[in-house]
């Protein structure tokens, strides 16, 4: 089992960027597909993006592809998500988490961070 520590959150302006990390701690991290989901207030968790483990496949939501980034560095233990031209309605908890498989389920994912907290103001 892997431990997921988010960072990297913020306030950003609509149309700013924001770069969001993810330590894992374990040596099996890159058995692990990554994911990023989101929470905003009042509303459930969405999917957001994932990522296989060697880095080369990746799955957007519609509401991100073209904007946001996921890659991986193995050797790091980390994934990360880069955002660009951030929106008002990106503004979530954003969370990492960990799956043994490819999807889009959050109930597969069997490790999750703490959240880290986006804010775009418009």
């Amino acid at each position: 089992q892997v431990q997921l520590v988010e960072s990297g959150g913020g306030l950003v302006q609509a149309g700013g960027s924001l770069r969001l990390s993810c330590a894992a701690s374990g040596r099996t991290f890159s058995n692990y597909y990554m994911g990023w989901f989101r929470q905003a207030p009042g509303k459930e968790r969405e999917f957001v993006v994932n990522i296989s483990p060697s880095g080369v496949n990746t799955a957007y939501a519609d509401s991100v592809k073209g904007r946001f980034t996921i890659s991986r560095d193995n050797t790091k233990n980390t994934v990360y998500l880069q955002m660009n031209s951030l929106k008002p309605e990106d503004t979530a908890v954003y969370y990492c988490a960990a799956s043994k498989v490819w999807s889009e389920v959050e109930t597969l994912y069997s490790a999750w961070g703490q959240g880290t907290q986006v804010t775009v103001s418009s």
